[in-house]
């Protein structure tokens, strides 16, 4: 792997904002964290359409999810691995803060899944 393709692939963002459970922005960027699905928030289009059947549209827990996320992001430099895009054009990312992966931090407290 070049050097290059590895700066592209890697970054720091100093100020991230939280979107909900499995997704932040840092700057215009929106981020998809990785390998893992939260529970929606009521604005998702997923609990009102034929992708219902299989998004997890509890809002109570989507609200906690997303809180848990931006708890365990404020006041650090996160860092993004990219791995790709999603199919809505999101980037596709593990995110972690000191070494701790946030993915992993979600699903061990219960409000996320791993997902394929």
């Amino acid at each position: 792997m070049s050097l290059l393709f590895l700066a592209a692939a890697t970054a720091l963002c100093a100020a991230p904002s939280v979107h909900d459970g499995d997704t932040i922005r840092c700057g215009a960027e929106r981020i998809r964290i990785a390998n893992i699905d939260a529970p929606e928030l009521p604005d998702s289009p997923k609990c009102k359409d034929a992708r219902r059947s299989y998004a997890w549209c509890d809002y109570e827990q989507g609200y906690k999810a997303r809180d848990a996320l931006q708890a365990f992001l404020s006041g650090h430099t996160v860092h993004i691995a990219r791995l790709g895009t999603d199919r809505y054009g999101r980037t596709l990312a593990r995110i972690s803060v000191n070494g701790r992966d946030a993915g992993g931090y979600l699903v061990r407290a219960g409000l996320a899944r791993w997902w394929n």
